[in-house]
């Protein structure tokens, strides 16, 4: 290799990119050191400039590709390189796999010292493409751009799409994303143009001031759609646009929108109001095992996985390995609408969901009223704090717990508390690999790890489901 001399960093030609690394970045050695760099695919050699230099690692970015990867496939996205959401996406499927399954091997072994002598081979989607049920864009007053534009460009009133990664204020302007099905791009294309004819403003994050602040669009394999609408400050004509998207859009079952002043994006405690058809929208999946099909009411602060025919796939694998027998009660914990709660429920004699989120709860026992299951109940309310020797005490010893908690795992309290509960199985669903192995390390003081399971919910990007299955020792 020859080194380029640079005012600034050093630009090294003809590096190797070696292996896939955190974050969706690929992985290069320079005279022994590690190098992160974005956007490309192990097998390409390019030449890298160093942006940021530490002392046993550095980043850098690719200035110029000399020979592609056979591993690299072909793109969808106009965005890809710009928008951080589909960072694979120029990586074949099969590796993308591969590398998800190393992940979940790696962070198992080295974080939580777990033995993956059982660890299952990968479940992919089968869409790779227009695969999500839920996107979330941002309006904001600055829009990005790859380059700046000059003193006599107009002005602009700004963006509608993603927000640049590590740039909390600046969003890129999608034209179009291939995560979604494509009324999905129809629709926020419609919303920014008639905002911007209209001149609605759009929210300064900064100043937190304008009126257009989110835009939310959920679909279910059944053919409903939902937008939400979330506004920062009631502005004259708002309501012209939510006319707009009922008049030109018939396909939308339930238009609504959010009142959101505050200082975050987050609008699960906030209320939503229906402005158009009904509140919610409706989803089905097949039951387990011949089962029943299984039908949800979906809100727009309730959880649902937004990949709807992996989610199925993700729960048969959390009741093949539960093993659950018709006297058991089970404990579905961070059950948010009651999904997993309810596919389980016809196999045991009692379920006990507990979501943090209330509206969750609301449509947890509503799901299970319309699905005419009887043996659930649903409790909302901190983890921690619900969980207790009291509770269990009430509403009887599990013999099964299910534990899907958020990215960060679970509090060291519910942990404890699983420990004195000594279920005779858990059945730990994680989409976060690394906290999921924290947690499995300290249940291993009780359990031990028998069948691992990765699942693929979100082809293109780093993020892999994992399911582990605990037997009590």
């Amino acid at each position: 290799m020859k080194m380029r001399k640079s005012k600034e960093q050093p630009i090294i030609e003809d590096v190797l990119i070696t292996d896939i690394g955190a974050e969706g970045k690929a992985i290069a050695k320079i005279d022994g050191m590690v190098v992160f760099v974005p956007f490309v695919v192990p097998g390409d050699v390019a030449d890298i400039k160093i942006i940021k230099k530490k002392k046993n690692f550095a980043e850098g970015r690719v200035v110029d590709i000399k020979q592609f990867s056979p591993k690299r496939a072909p793109l969808q996205c106009p965005h890809f390189g710009t928008c951080g959401g589909c960072r694979w996406q120029n990586l074949n499927y099969a590796d993308q796999l591969a590398a998800k399954q190393q992940q979940v091997q790696d962070n198992l072994e080295r974080l939580g010292h777990i033995d993956c002598s059982l660890l299952q081979p990968i479940c992919g989607s089968d869409n790779i493409f227009y695969y999500r049920n839920k996107l979330e864009y941002t309006f904001s007053t600055k829009a990005w751009h790859d380059v700046v534009p000059g003193p006599d460009a107009p002005p602009e009133p700004g963006a509608l799409g993603f927000h640049i990664p590590t740039l909390f204020d600046k969003v890129l302007n999608i034209e179009h994303c291939a995560l979604q099905d494509d009324l999905s791009n129809k629709i926020r294309l419609s919303v920014r143009d008639y905002a911007i004819a209209h001149e609605l403003p759009f929210y300064d994050i900064r100043n937190h001031t304008g009126c257009l602040r989110n835009l939310i669009i959920r679909n279910t394999s059944t053919g409903q759609w939902m937008v939400v609408v979330v506004i920062a400050e009631y502005y004259p004509g708002w309501e012209g646009l939510m006319d707009h998207l009922r008049d030109n859009f018939p396909q939308i079952t339930s238009l609504q929108y959010i009142f959101n002043d505050k200082m975050n994006d987050s609008y699960s405690d906030l209320p939503s109001v229906t402005y158009a058809g009904q509140d919610h929208v409706e989803e089905v999946m097949q039951g387990y095992n011949g089962a029943p099909a299984l039908h949800f009411n979906i809100r727009p602060q309730t959880f649902y996985q937004t990949n709807s025919p992996q989610a199925q796939r993700l729960y048969s694998f959390a009741a093949q390995f539960a093993d659950i027998q018709p006297s058991d009660i089970v404990y579905d914990l961070y059950t948010g609408t009651g999904t997993i709660a309810l596919f389980l429920a016809r196999m045991c004699q009692h379920v006990v969901g507990i979501e943090y989120v209330e509206d969750s709860i609301v449509a947890a026992r509503e799901n299970a009223q319309r699905n005419h299951i009887t043996n659930t109940e649903f409790h909302a309310g901190d983890m921690a704090k619900v969980l207790t020797p009291e509770f269990v005490a009430a509403h009887g010893q599990p013999d099964v717990v299910i534990t899907d908690p958020p990215r960060a795992g679970m509090h060291e309290k519910v942990i404890e508390q699983l420990l004195a509960m000594q279920p005779r199985k858990i059945v730990y669903v994680s989409c976060n690999p690394a906290t999921q192995a924290r947690d499995l390390d300290m249940l291993s003081a009780k359990y031990r790890v028998a069948r691992i399971q990765p699942v693929d919910m979100f082809p293109h990007t780093q993020h892999v489901e994992n399911i582990a299955e605990l037997i009590l020792k």
